[in-house]
């Protein structure tokens, strides 16, 4: 069945793999090539705060420490540089800080995108919701362009990522799948930045970036990696794992 359940993701994220999949290849390339356990990375993520990510989060990412949660609606990394420069300070003696970071997008097992069928629903919901929302706003003109508000500003933020890319996003063959990829990128640059300014108490910096594929109650989620980079704190050096 998980077989199954993959191929029907790869007919959008050709890449994708089960996010336990994603974690062991971590576990195996970091064991292999730098002698960094499991037990000695500070995880941190940066992923919705939707409750299905915590129900399909990868049971092997407990062998790390944390998660450090940092990301709001659709994964945006709104704890901000205080957040990254608080559980920089978790790493162990001789640790490493693992960063991931992604927007979400669900597939059913029918193969439809920007939907799940959660636990004990009748029906599908949305997911990511937040993201699905400000689309729609998108797609009949209802964004005010600057417009961020005290009482719904993550959402509102996402709205002005979509609001600045919108002739992209509308004229895309599947809008929700170019606004997921348009957030992916504001996700990225807004780690980038963290990333740069923070200090890490230790020798490597590994940094995981994709799109986080939530599948239904009885399918699990899937990872399409996009960056898979290690940074040798002590030299600059930076590493590709990717391949």
């Amino acid at each position: 069945m998980e077989n199954n359940h993959l191929e029907i993701v790869r007919k959008f994220y050709p890449n994708a793999i089960t996010t336990t999949d994603s974690v062991s290849k971590l576990f195996a390339i970091l064991k292999e090539n730098y002698s960094i356990e499991p037990h000695q990375i500070m995880h941190a993520d940066s992923i919705c705060s939707d409750d299905v990510n915590a129900i399909e989060y990868p049971k092997n990412a407990s062998e790390m420490l944390g998660p450090f949660k940092m990301g709001g609606l659709n994964g945006f990394p709104f704890t901000g540089l205080t957040g990254m420069g608080a559980f920089a300070g978790h790493v162990p003696v001789n640790g490493a800080v693992f960063v991931y970071y992604a927007p979400h997008i669900g597939i059913t097992k029918e193969g439809n995108v920007g939907e799940i069928h959660r636990v004990g629903q009748n029906k599908n919901s949305g997911c990511c919701g937040a993201a699905k929302a400000a689309l729609n706003n998108l797609l009949n003109n209802a964004i005010i362009p600057g417009n961020i508000t005290h009482l719904d500003f993550q959402f509102n933020t996402i709205e002005q990522f979509f609001y600045l890319e919108k002739d992209r996003i509308k004229s895309a063959e599947n809008p929700l799948i170019e606004a997921t990829e348009v957030m992916y990128e504001a996700i990225e640059k807004r780690i980038n930045i963290h990333a740069e300014k923070t200090k890490y108490p230790c020798q490597y910096l590994v940094l995981m970036g994709g799109i986080l594929i939530n599948g239904d109650f009885d399918m699990g989620s899937f990872n399409e990696t996009r960056r898979f980079e290690i940074i040798d704190l002590e030299t600059g050096e930076k590493t590709n794992l990717l391949s």
